[in-house]
């Protein structure tokens, strides 16, 4: 058997080779998107001081005391010329906390913050917190906007699962410190809700995504906006769709704002994901869509279908076949680096340009909603091809 020291210098190893690989990016691809060869993290990439007690004397056989299940749902910003990830990491005890993750490039070498984030409690504490959103709005402020899930207190008894969510906000200067704010108020339940990062009229604009009860969106019917006087006292009074669910799309069952869009010369350029029901439970895939400079509630290109779906081994692991993202990263040059999960389980990188990202919005056909209309469609394209290629 091992001794201490040797069984902690193999440790020490085995996580510098995964935190310092390089992330190749693959040959393959649609034109629209780079994938990357491994996920940016996991699990396995958190600090070994966060799961290890490396006393000899309290922990002689180096076991992991505190393990650490999943890395996923990153919220992301460019930060003092890095790549920083604010991930929802989950515990072997099922909590998800915040903590902060920094990349010199954006594809690998992303580390961990040595400490996670300490965020206070609102007045009504949650049982747990995950999947915030990210925006460095104009005021100044840099807001994480996030879901907070507490015990549905009207359950019946013995009923464990029953729960409700809000949308928690905090507000911080340099990602360290954070300031909690009151949770946001609404008459409907909130898990998806997004700062825009400019005043609209003067308020806050918020992209909502109403729902009746904790997984199911009931009447809610899409990504909603809300107009808000202050962010320190949040409150949804008036409330549109804009971006609609429907029957036999890959938004059917529920749909759900990302990060905050990018504003490009043509519009805003949005990331979302939408959730269908199938014979193996329910399928996340992403899509977007773009909306007006000057009404950003207005759509302007809405491509029919998915974005980016699970391949391969993304399609594996705590909740198969779901991929979600709330993370993206624009850089001046116009690359893109879209941040994403997999299953609930790890996160990865893909990497586009505004430029490819618009074409792709404002040229790719809309969902006909029927068979016959994507035939027909699709025949207009086959159409076009054949009289090129014939010439």
């Amino acid at each position: 058997m091992n001794t201490f020291n040797e069984r902690l210098a193999m440790l020490q190893r085995e996580h510098e080779a995964l935190l310092s690989r390089v992330n190749h990016p693959l040959s393959s691809g649609n034109g629209i998107i780079t994938r990357y060869e491994n996920p940016v993290l996991t699990a396995a990439h958190t600090p070994l001081f966060w799961r290890y007690d490396l006393d000899e004397t309290t922990n002689p056989y180096l076991m992991e005391r505190i393990g650490m299940n999943a890395a996923l749902n990153s919220g992301a910003i460019k930060w003092n010329g890095k790549y920083l990830l604010v991930v929802r990491v989950e515990g072997a005890d099922r909590k998800s906390f915040f903590a902060v993750a920094e990349s010199p490039n954006g594809v690998d070498n992303f580390r961990f913050w040595d400490y996670p984030i300490t965020m206070p409690d609102d007045v009504v504490p949650a049982t747990n917190i995950y999947d915030m959103r990210l925006t460095a709005h104009e005021d100044g402020w840099i807001y994480g906007i996030f879901c907070a899930e507490r015990h549905d207190p009207n359950a019946p008894e013995g009923d464990l699962s029953s729960a409700t969510a809000t949308a928690g906000i905090a507000r911080t200067k340099d990602l360290k410190t954070w300031e909690r704010l009151p949770d946001l108020k609404s008459k409907s339940q909130q898990r998806n809700v997004v700062l825009h990062p400019e005043f609209v009229d003067g308020k806050y604009a918020l992209y909502t995504r109403p729902q009746d009860g904790f997984i199911d969106a009931g009447s809610g019917g899409g990504i909603g906006w809300a107009l808000v006087d202050d962010m320190t006292h949040a409150e949804v009074k008036e409330e549109k769709i804009i971006d609609r669910r429907y029957y036999h799309t890959i938004k059917e069952v529920k749909n759900g704002e990302g990060p905050h869009p990018i504003k490009t010369p043509k519009g805003w350029l949005h990331l979302a994901h939408g959730v269908r029901g199938c014979a193996a439970g329910l399928r996340y895939v992403l899509y977007m869509y773009m909306t007006a400079l000057d009404d950003p509630t207005r759509v302007i290109a809405a491509p029919g279908g998915y974005f980016m779906a699970p391949e391969g081994e993304e399609r594996v692991g705590d909740v198969s076949n779901v991929l979600f993202t709330n993370g993206w990263i624009a850089d001046e040059d116009g690359k893109v680096f879209i941040y994403y999960a997999s299953s609930d389980t790890r996160m990865h990188v893909a990497t586009s340009t505004i430029d490819q990202l618009v074409d792709y919005c404002m040229n790719t056909p809309e969902d006909g909603l029927t068979t016959s209309a994507s035939v027909e469609t699709l025949k207009k394209l086959i159409d076009k091809n054949m009289k090129l290629m014939n010439k």
